[in-house]
């Protein structure tokens, strides 16, 4: 779960493709795809959004819990994805909320365009036929609008997954500027850019937090910038603006 920073709306190299908007309730995609599917978009959201929520008036523990949780037997696909990463990063389940509606909605989208990316308050889900770069919102940071990430074609679906302490609401222990993991997942890197954002609350922390991703199994790398230093692990690309 992220701060709003839907500044990476218009940091993209995007143009070959149509953008749309799908909004339901508080949730907010920005959506690109070889063509229109808004209708088919605002379906699923509204699909995965309710079943959530249905979920969530049976469990209310499931949306304030702040701890891993064990789902029901036979609770619906996206709540046990949802639990399954707040267990392998040890924070709640709804800390991986927006991934998973980005992941989820994306997947069903991929029937009908072979081209799907999905931002959903800083939280992204991409399916690439070509090489794109994402720019990177860090609040004061030195390093805003200076670096972004590169995905690869062949990287891709890939969930792209940012969490701040210091931009937007969402809930964060930390004070990062930003946090982005990387992750075949999108709900896995949604849950461990806050799990690891929650460690990092002076520029002293970022090795600690490098640290602790390297323990999560899944991910493929993680960028963390707090004010004017950044700490890299992994098989993630940086790029220049």
């Amino acid at each position: 779960m992220t701060g709003d920073i839907r500044f990476y709306r218009n940091w993209g190299d995007n143009n070959d493709l149509i953008s749309f908007n799908v909004t339901v309730k508080e949730t907010d995609l920005y959506i690109l795809a070889q063509k229109n599917l808004t209708r088919k978009a605002y379906k699923a959201v509204s699909k995965y959004r309710e079943i959530l929520e249905r979920y969530i008036k049976r469990n209310p523990s499931f949306k304030n819990s702040l701890e891993p949780l064990l789902p029901e037997v036979d609770a619906p696909v996206i709540i046990k994805e949802m639990a399954k990463a707040g267990k392998n990063t040890g924070v709640g389940p709804m800390a991986a909320v927006a991934g998973a509606i980005a992941e989820f909605v994306g997947k069903d989208l991929l029937e009908y365009s072979p081209e799907v990316i999905i931002e959903n308050g800083g939280d992204i889900f991409i399916k690439t036929s070509k090489v794109r770069h994402i720019g990177i919102y860090a609040g004061d940071s030195f390093f805003t609008k200076k670096i972004g990430i590169e995905v690869l074609p062949e990287d891709t679906p890939l969930g792209v997954c940012a969490s701040s302490g210091t931009v937007g609401h969402s809930l964060s222990l930390g004070k990062a500027d930003a946090v982005v993991v990387i992750s075949p997942s999108s709900i896995l890197a949604d849950a461990s850019a806050t799990a690891i954002g929650n460690l990092v609350k002076t520029e002293s922390d970022i090795p600690q937090g490098i640290e602790f991703a390297k323990r999560i199994k899944g991910i493929k790398g993680v960028l963390i910038i707090k004010q004017d230093k950044m700490g890299i692990w992994g098989n993630i690309r940086i790029s220049q603006n």
